[in-house]
């Protein structure tokens, strides 16, 4: 008496018939018609688990143990398994290793740093390009050179990109691009910030219009995006050509230094069409766009503390135009009184202090996160948080020229105005400023242009604007730096302060041009005009405050300002003085 084996590929429905099961033997021949016969009255009318059957004479019974023959689903895993692999390996170990050796790190591990652990799911990890093109159909690599998806940080959803270098120098495809729209529309839809983490040597060549393309759609997303959600680029390597215009329609741009850099055209073009040499770090790399250009906001020295500054800045924004503030829990005490700000002014208006400083003793304890601090250092921006929750700093800086408006300290003013905004952010104004900054090196170069940009966004906003004229609001400087007369929701001054439309010697020299005693006018001039009393008799401040309540007032106002609703007329956009 032999023994027939039924291995588990003979059957293939979890549960069958007696009739369906004995075709299944017969087409398969496992057994033949007569051994069928024989015992098919002893299986008709009942149904049979998936399982292994061993026939034994005419008995069938069900066995644990049976020979293991893979099935398609299994091979089909397997298969699975092993292209996600191939993609997480991307361009290979050695290419990895190649991207370790210049300081940098993958794709995958900066995305592991930056978000929250475990939180992190994958769009898209099988795709793959569709160029056939020199010889381009034999180098495909699941997920095509770039990680897409969301995870957290901090506990708040983000949408992530992330170019991958080790994979054809992460060039754009089409591919890429579609990835990229992809997470951009999610993010949309949703209401969270895009992160997209920049590493690549441009567009794919071998693909030629079809990656211009891609660029051109992210540049319309980008804009779509704009106003909707934030939008951050952190450059963590090269970022060439065509590439670098979507970093420049984001919200803020983070560099790393030494490995990142940004031009529309490299070392080699401009040789060669100018006869100037120069480096990729003179031409475009973090300190460049930190200190000259004001492209990049920050920069880090390495991948790892700008992915930790990216973790930092991210909870002072909002997840999108309609997310509520973020708060922090804050012990720092609301009417928290710093005497130090009732001395910090010099008594000599011609001596400099620190307006950061100022700031630190106002704002919650180490809160303040400074944007683009090496450009047009002039003017100060940032974040900082009032009991707890965020609002947008301007400040002039007495240190740097004076605090005087110059061309780059207008603009950078401005765009950050806006951002704030845009998703709702108050903004406090803390002002010492002389005047916009004379000579024929601004005014050829469009001073009155740009400064209207600084008029116009202050005049737009219709979030709360508190200002604070801690010393000199001279001239059109005052009207521009978020004075009563564009919409000031609360107006303060210290006594110290100075609103005039010029400094006492100015005036002097033109009030009193012929006047024998200047110096006795001057001190007219200062009794009369150099003073908050005078615009505050006007009503153009609402208080004079001792400096050491700055941050209880301040705090008192934002509370009364959150039911604010303000609506600009209706409109189509503005024509903003670009």
């Amino acid at each position: 008496m032999s023994d027939v084996i039924i291995p588990f590929a003979a059957i293939k429905l979890k549960c069958i018939t007696a009739e369906v099961f004995h075709r299944e033997l017969l087409r398969d021949q496992i057994v033949s018609p007569e051994t069928l016969g024989n015992t098919a009255h002893q299986v008709r009318g009942y149904q049979y688990q998936i399982m292994s059957v061993k026939l034994l004479a005419n008995t069938m019974e069900t066995v644990d143990q049976v020979p293991y023959h893979p099935s398609e689903r299994d091979m089909g895993a397997a298969a699975v398994e092993k292209k996600r692999k191939e993609g997480i390996l991307g361009g290979g170990k050695a290419r990895q290793d190649a991207q370790h050796a210049k300081g940098k790190l993958t794709a995958r591990e900066r995305l592991g740093l930056l978000l929250d652990k475990g939180s992190f799911r994958e769009y898209d990890a099988f795709v793959e390009h569709a160029c056939t093109d020199f010889n381009m159909a034999h180098n495909r690599i699941p997920g095509d050179g770039i990680v897409t998806g969301h995870g957290t940080i901090h506990g708040r959803r983000v949408f992530v990109y992330s170019q991958d270098f080790t994979v054809l120098g992460g060039s754009l495809s089409r591919t890429n691009a579609n990835k990229i729209l992809k997470v951009m529309d999610q993010a949309m839809l949703v209401g969270a910030p895009i992160i997209g983490l920049q590493d690549s040597g441009g567009a794919r060549i071998q693909e030629g219009v079809d990656s211009l393309a891609g660029y051109a759609d992210i540049f319309q997303k980008n804009v779509l995006a704009s106003g909707v959600v934030p939008q951050i680029s952190l450059i963590m390597g090269p970022c060439a050509g065509g590439a670098v215009y979507s970093p420049a329609l984001t919200d803020f741009t983070f560099m790393v230094q030494d490995t990142s850099y940004m031009f529309v055209t490299g070392p080699d073009v401009v040789k060669a069409v100018t006869n100037e040499h120069v480096s990729q770090e003179v031409l475009g790399g973090a300190r460049t766009h930190t200190t000259k250009t004001g492209v990049a906001h920050r920069s880090f020295a390495n991948d790892i503390e700008a992915i930790q500054g990216m973790r930092d800045f991210l909870p002072y924004l909002p997840l999108s135009n309609r997310d509520t503030l973020p708060y922090q829990p804050c012990d720092d005490p609301i009417d928290r009184q710093d005497a130090a700000l009732d001395t910090i002014i010099p008594a000599s208006s011609n001596i400099a202090y620190d307006m950061k400083e100022v700031i630190g003793r106002i704002v919650d304890t180490h809160s303040y996160f400074e944007i683009s601090p090496n450009f047009a250092s002039n003017m100060l921006i940032g974040f900082a948080r009032l009991n707890g929750e965020s609002v947008g700093v301007v400040a002039n800086q007495p240190l740097v020229s004076s605090g005087a408006l110059d061309m780059d300290a207008s603009v950078k003013a401005a765009r950050f105005i806006r951002f704030c905004d845009a998703f709702n952010i108050p903004l406090v104004t803390l002002v010492d400023v002389p005047g916009f900054m004379p000579g024929t090196a601004q005014e050829h170069a469009g001073i009155i242009r740009h400064g209207a940009k600084l008029l116009y966004a202050y005049c737009e906003a219709t979030v709360p604007k508190l200002t604070v004229i801690t010393r000199k609001a001279y001239g059109g400087a005052y009207i521009v730096m978020s004075s009563k007369h564009l919409r000031g929701d609360y107006n303060v001054a210290w006594p110290s302060a100075e609103i005039a439309v010029m400094g006492a010697k100015g005036a002097v020299e033109i009030i009193f041009r012929n006047h024998p005693d200047k110096e006795a006018m001057r001190k007219e001039y200062k009794d009369k005009f150099a003073t908050p009393l005078f615009a505050a008799k006007k009503g153009y401040l609402d208080d004079i405050i001792a400096p050491k309540e700055t941050r209880a007032r301040l705090i008192e106002q934002l509370e009364l300002l959150k039911s604010k609703s303000l609506q600009n007329p209706w409109k189509k956009h503005g024509s903003i003085p670009l």
